[in-house]
């Protein structure tokens, strides 16, 4: 995300210093037109940059939850804080944990399950939840340690050790132990993970462990629990027991008996999962994987009315915003490989115009589309979306074919068969303006048979001709966002094993085809760009078409 002052100034949901493709944010904004209050949710992985007149932020940094075999998995580690100090114009790297994978809670060779990722913003790091614990009889010490500790493992001649919380240490504490089994009488009860505010249930008899409970933030504007640890399982069907419950904060409950299943983690809340149940002869019930991280940060930015958004978000219109003037990319097509060349990606779907109205105060789904992947036959890019407004993704080139349609079309493979393949056509939405040109053909019916470049927002790709390779169509400059700035051009073929040229990518970020036996390039990151195509030597690939991008800009 950047933000440069207006005129001029940019607020951008992820910018080019912010990586592509990876995180969803929530953008809410007040105070409009003194200033804005900016709150930002990463839900993955990806760098965030200082913006100009920025000097400090709130934070909110939860780690990925552990997962659950017998006994729940730890929550992910909690932490919170305001006025962390940061540099106008500094880059800082931001990392989601994932949450740990699923164990199982049987005794036939049951499976481990994996403790949470680590989640950090800059110099501040949440640990990971620890593992849940698998039974007893195959170790009474797995429970993991993290952020907060994982659970022991059901158990019928002794007490099973929970995983410790606050691991490393932090001030005030990330979170808690779990629990351990408790007891050793039928139907073996295992203890809960950790929470970030309260530990983790020892088993009790008929009833597993309870996760421990999170803690709750307002830092997105409402009120969100998060890390919670979860339930520990039930090993046996008889007598009757009761798995653990999650703790608040998206915990997973867990199973209870022959081979019940314990519930995942949610999403973005760094829960623990729930414990799986026993069985004797097999692996047991699944337990639940933990669930993911989150990082959440907020700030006062200056005044500000153009957005870039470089990944998916939801954005609110902010008071007294009548319309925005917009721009809307779709992600590039990906470029195919061929034992001969590779046909090249068509760029995504180009759209721009002014006076859309929008609502103050309504909350905005804003997609933005991937770039599809290459490949020996690439894949179609995503459409881009805000409001009513759509962009249609690339169309891809494919393996000794013609190229498909999309927002603009996929350019030819060659081939020596005996007829021509043909580019892909564009503007396939239907749109007016037009939002892309057609891919160009190849030349199968003679040597060196080069082949077709991806069609640009403003210019068909080139068709291949004599020994050089179809170049990709140039795309098309916007200066909504204060600069000039090109999108949306076409891959370029690649070179082929008879000696035609490669095509180079056009304006706007498409990639160039490949050289003799190499992947063709991938197009720019949020540009909309094609892929280059691959040349030859089979199984070349061809290269990943670029993300999309979507700017807005608010008109009071």
């Amino acid at each position: 995300m950047a933000i440069h002052g207006y005129p001029g100034n940019i607020i951008s949901a992820s910018s080019p210093l912010y990586t592509p493709g990876f995180a969803s944010g929530i953008w809410t904004l007040g105070n409009w037109p003194a200033g804005v209050t900016v709150v930002q949710t990463f839900t993955a992985s990806g760098t965030w940059t200082a913006p100009a007149g920025v000097t400090a932020v709130d934070y909110l940094v939860v780690a990925g939850g552990g997962g659950g075999a017998s006994g729940g998995g730890g929550a992910g580690g909690f932490r919170t804080g305001s006025a962390f100090p940061v540099t106008p114009g500094g880059t800082y790297a931001i990392t989601v944990g994932a949450g740990g994978t699923a164990g199982t809670g049987g005794f036939g060779s049951p499976t481990q399950a994996g403790n949470g990722g680590n989640s950090i913003l800059s110099t501040i790091a949440s640990t990971g939840g620890g593992r849940g614990a698998r039974i007893g009889n195959i170790s009474t010490t797995e429970a993991g340690s993290g952020g907060s500790g994982g659970g022991g493992g059901a158990f019928s001649t002794g007490i099973t050790t929970a995983g410790l919380g606050n691991t490393p240490a932090t001030t005030p504490s990330q979170g808690n132990n779990g629990g351990t089994n408790g007891t050793t009488t039928v139907p073996y009860a295992a203890g809960g993970g950790g929470g970030a505010s309260a530990l983790g249930a020892n088993g009790n008899g008929t009833l597993g462990g309870n996760g421990g409970n999170g803690s709750a933030s307002t830092l997105s504007g409402v009120s969100v629990n998060y890390a919670g640890g979860g339930g520990g399982a039930i090993y046996a069907p008889s007598p009757a027991g009761t798995g653990g419950v999650g703790g608040l904060g998206g915990g997973g409950n867990a199973g209870a008996g022959t081979n019940s299943a314990g519930s995942n983690g949610l999403v973005n809340t760094g829960g623990g999962g729930g414990g799986g149940g026993g069985s004797d002869s097999t692996a047991g019930g699944v337990g639940g994987t933990g669930g993911s991280g989150i990082v959440i940060i907020r700030y006062i930015a200056p005044n500000q009315s153009l957005f870039i958004f470089n990944s998916t978000q939801r954005w609110v219109a902010p008071v007294g915003v009548r319309s925005i003037d917009y721009l809307v990319v779709a992600g590039g097509g990906g470029g195919a490989g061929d034992a001969n060349g590779g046909g090249a990606g068509g760029a995504g779907g180009f759209r721009t115009g002014t006076a859309l109205s929008i609502t103050a105060g309504t909350e905005y789904t804003i997609t933005v589309g991937a770039g599809g992947a290459g490949g020996v036959s690439g894949s179609n890019g995503v459409n881009s979306t805000f409001s009513t407004i759509s962009s249609t993704g690339g169309g891809r080139a494919n393996n000794n074919a013609s190229g498909t349609p999309g927002g603009s079309g996929g350019g030819a493979s060659s081939t020596n068969a005996p007829s021509n393949y043909v580019g892909g056509s564009g503007n396939a939405g239907g749109y007016s303006p037009s939002e892309g040109t057609k891919g160009g053909n190849s030349v199968n019916s003679a040597s060196p048979f080069p082949a077709g470049g991806g069609g640009g927002a403003t210019e068909t790709g080139s068709d291949g001709s004599g020994s050089q390779g179809g170049k990709g169509g140039n795309g098309t400059a916007s200066t909504i966002s204060g600069l000039s700035t090109f999108y949306a051009g076409g891959g370029g073929a690649g070179a082929t094993l008879q000696g035609a040229a490669r095509g180079v990518g056009g304006s706007g970020g498409g990639g160039d085809g490949g050289i003799s036996g190499s992947t063709g390039a991938p197009g720019v990151a949020n540009t909309g760009g094609g892929g280059g195509g691959g040349s030859n030597s089979s199984p070349v690939v061809g290269g990943t078409g670029g993300s999309g991008i979507v700017i807005i800009r608010c008109n009071q």
